[in-house]
């Protein structure tokens, strides 16, 4: 009995231990940045933003949870209530699942399997379902209409992101998001005899345009602005959540900001060294891994709010060239040009 305990019952504890403290961690994050977010837009905007709950507004967020939550759940009577109950439930499920795979420092991964970045990639696809069930069972043209456009935003922009990935890939030798980390503390400082410069070795340098890719993709494929038209308020209200209220539609948020840092992370693990210090020196080296982690997802973040703050919206015609036409070719050709010049110098891992 006691085997069996040690054996197939402890290791389940742990995870499930592991797995409600990551979460509450991250809810937790989600939570300041999502008033980080209303702040920097309100400074851009020269006004002062939340302000009144809490010091300097910071429990804003947690305001707006327990107002989510004490409201009516409101359904339309033509909606179909399962389907439109189940929407936003699978938006949040999945954007949380992805995280079981992603290490935040050295060792600190729920599930470091092997093809982690495949599980991220196939669990953020699984994301448009949600979106498509509540636009559908609303039964309302604008939510309709919405997750129309996001369906194919989003399929559009994920062959972007595949084909980048495939060119870190191929860099790394890897499919292990811990190992792409790990891949990154060697490279091109090693070659001009700095070692110390450990952010030259961090592939946003080699790799720039697929950085930029990635980066302004992570933004159509999480509905940001410029890219938010399955959410336009000047043409479709709320888009795919228009008819949801209560918690139903904190829960669509909530997954859409999972969503969002999410991609801030993959993008740090991806191009900026993961928990990777900037210089492999001292102090810096004494900071522990998880917080260059956080660091470096905060900025990414910071990105993100300001390109919200300051890029006029896409028509969809334009978001859509841009994807196919332009992004496309592009990641294309970049995956063929990384894989020529790692045979051609034999720099293959």
């Amino acid at each position: 009995m006691a085997d069996f305990f040690w054996v197939y019952v402890w290791p389940v504890v742990v995870i499930a231990a592991q797995s409600v403290l990551l979460l509450v961690a991250l809810l937790v994050i989600i939570a300041f940045l999502l008033y980080a977010d209303r702040k920097i837009w309100a400074a851009v905007q020269i006004r002062r933003g939340p302000n009144v709950v809490g010091p300097f507004g910071l429990f804003q967020s947690f305001a707006d949870l327990l107002k989510f939550v004490l409201k009516e759940v409101i359904i339309p009577a033509g909606a179909n209530k399962g389907v439109f109950l189940l929407a936003p439930l699978v938006t949040c499920v999945l954007a949380l699942s992805a995280w079981a795979v992603v290490p935040v420092s050295a060792g600190w991964v729920i599930a470091d399997i092997n093809v982690g970045i495949l599980y991220v990639f196939a669990i953020s696809s699984l994301g448009v379902y949600g979106v498509i069930m509540g636009g559908w069972a609303s039964n309302s043209k604008y939510p309709f209409l919405s997750a129309l456009r996001s369906a194919a935003q989003m399929v559009s922009y994920e062959v972007s992101i595949g084909f980048v990935m495939i060119t870190v890939l191929l860099v790394a030798g890897t499919l292990n998001l811990s190992g792409i980390v790990n891949a990154q503390s060697t490279g091109l400082a090693d070659y001009l005899g700095i070692p110390w410069a450990s952010f030259l070795n961090w592939y946003f340098l080699p790799l720039f345009p697929m950085f930029i890719i990635f980066f302004i993709s992570a933004l159509a494929e999480t509905n940001r602005p410029p890219f938010d038209l399955p959410e336009a308020e000047s043409e479709l209200v709320a888009g795919y959540m228009v008819e949801y209220s209560s918690t139903p539609y904190l829960m669509f948020m909530l997954g859409e900001y999972v969503a969002i840092v999410l991609m801030c992370a993959l993008i740090t693990i991806l191009f900026l060294g993961g928990w990777l210090p900037p210089f492999d020196v001292v102090p810096f080296t004494w900071v522990p891994g998880v917080f260059w982690f956080l660091a470096k997802v905060c900025m990414v973040f910071f990105m993100f709010a300001m390109v919200k703050a300051f890029v006029p919206r896409y028509r969809y015609d334009q978001l859509m060239r841009l994807g196919w036409k332009v992004f496309l070719p592009i990641s294309l050709f970049g995956v063929a040009a990384t894989a020529g010049v790692l045979m051609a110098f034999d720099l293959a891992p």
